[in-house]
């Protein structure tokens, strides 16, 4: 293969998976310099969405390819139902094992023809890797695992059924203290992520599913970095191109700078994610493709209050967003879908919710939460009525989340101190 086409084939396989604003500020990091790649990656990415451009499948993966000739009958002991959706690395199918022992229906994951380069049979190993060390209510569970008659490789995994975080919260008209509830619930799972020694390194709401019994499940573990010693055989090089695949949208200032990561990344896309939940909002806008814009944004600019933003109207432009289409965020619409009022929902988010947000959205690491855990601890906090850890701890500060805790008794002895100084 020759140095020009094995080049653009494996940014194609780094960009195929990303939406199409993703691929355009991956395209203008990689290809600056070089017009003739990025054409024939371009030229590529036209024929892998044309056919399936109309009719993207939803499911536990996200993304779309041409269609194949011949949908296989079985693979293993699954009988193949339908196929669920595509990625740089794998196609899904809906399938179900049938035999003596159970049934049990399955989300099967499988290595394309074509694309099974050194790098990609290795993260594609390596995602098998992560699913078998991982046993969680809220992660997608990893059933089965081995190769078909012609040698792909291939994994069996939980079939999840259910909506984008996101969508799942703005279908159900959840109010902020049920959106805080269901983060905790998140936030719980990624801290066993990171118990575990693993980051996961793509959080962010299409990989977040919520089932209809309001369980969110985390999902996409295929470019999760592993800190564990023992797993260190999975591990890739530390500076290959696949190390540095991410969605700008939510990724942390030093993911786009290509500094070391840590659990204070995930912290940090936690952030934006709650802040999207929250707000309607993202905490930045990414106006230009150019990288050096990207990192500026995203490494420079100070994101506003969640009990601000809210306020603002902000038009968003096609491929920002899932939908795909031109659409304009107000306060009454954002208001619609969480506390009914604009006003009353400002007044929800201002205060310790503020802080909490922008805890986990600070720039310098170290600064954000220590944990997954400690955010969800934090949010507790706050929906008990008591002080939280993002906020300075004074006398003050103390004393009103005091009276807010107990205000019946409160309003109490102030009724009864002026009964006596009237009846005085």
């Amino acid at each position: 293969m020759n140095e020009p086409y094995k080049r653009a084939k494996n940014l194609f396989l780094t960009v195929c998976d990303l939406d199409p604003a993703d691929r355009g500020l991956a395209l203008d990091r990689e290809c600056a310099a070089d017009d003739g790649l990025r054409k024939e990656v371009e030229s590529l990415l036209e024929h892998y969405d044309e056919p399936t451009r109309a009719t993207r499948p939803s499911g536990p993966v996200i993304g779309a390819e041409r269609a194949p000739t011949r949908e296989p009958r079985r693979i293993g002991a699954y009988r193949i139902i339908r196929e669920l959706g595509r990625g740089g690395m794998g196609v899904v199918y809906l399938a179900v094992r049938n035999d003596d022992r159970f049934t049990r229906h399955v989300a099967l994951k499988v290595l394309k023809r074509g694309t099974d380069t050194e790098d990609i049979l290795r993260r594609f190993d390596q995602e098998r890797q992560v699913l078998a060390a991982l046993n969680h209510p809220g992660i997608a569970r990893l059933y089965d695992a081995g190769e078909t008659e012609d040698g792909l490789p291939y994994f069996a995994m939980e079939y999840v059924e259910g909506q984008r975080i996101d969508e799942y919260c703005d279908t159900h008209r959840l109010r902020i203290g049920e959106r805080l509830e269901l983060f905790r619930q998140l936030c719980t799972t990624v801290h066993y992520v990171h118990k575990n020694l693993m980051v996961h390194r793509d959080l962010k709401p299409s990989n977040i599913l919520v089932t209809g019994d309001g369980v969110p499940k985390l999902l996409d573990f295929g470019i999760a970095k592993l800190i564990n010693p023992g797993m260190a055989l999975f591990v890739g090089d530390p500076t290959a191109t696949e190390q540095r695949i991410m969605t700008p949208e939510y990724a942390s200032p030093e993911q786009v700078r290509g500094d070391p990561i840590s659990v204070a990344s995930d912290i940090y896309s936690l952030g934006v994610i709650l802040y999207e939940l929250l707000t309607g909002h993202r905490p930045y806008r990414i106006q230009s493709r150019v990288d050096a814009e990207i990192k500026r944004v995203i490494c420079e600019v100070d994101p506003e209050r969640p009990s601000t933003v809210v306020t603002r109207v902000e038009v968003i432009e096609p491929g920002d967003r899932p939908s795909g289409a031109s659409t304009t965020i107000t306060p009454v619409a954002v208001a619609k879908v969480r506390e009914g009022q604009p006003a009353r929902l400002r007044r929800r988010l201002a205060g310790d919710i503020d802080n909490i947000v922008l805890k986990t959205l600070r720039k310098e690491p170290q600064r954000r939460y220590e944990s997954a855990d400690q955010i969800a601890n934090d949010i507790g906090r706050h929906l008990d009525g008591l002080p939280v850890i993002a906020r300075p701890d004074t006398p003050g500060y103390r004393f009103s989340k005091f009276v807010y805790r107990n205000r019946r008794s409160v309003v109490a002895a102030a009724v009864f101190v002026v009964a006596l100084i009237g009846w005085g």
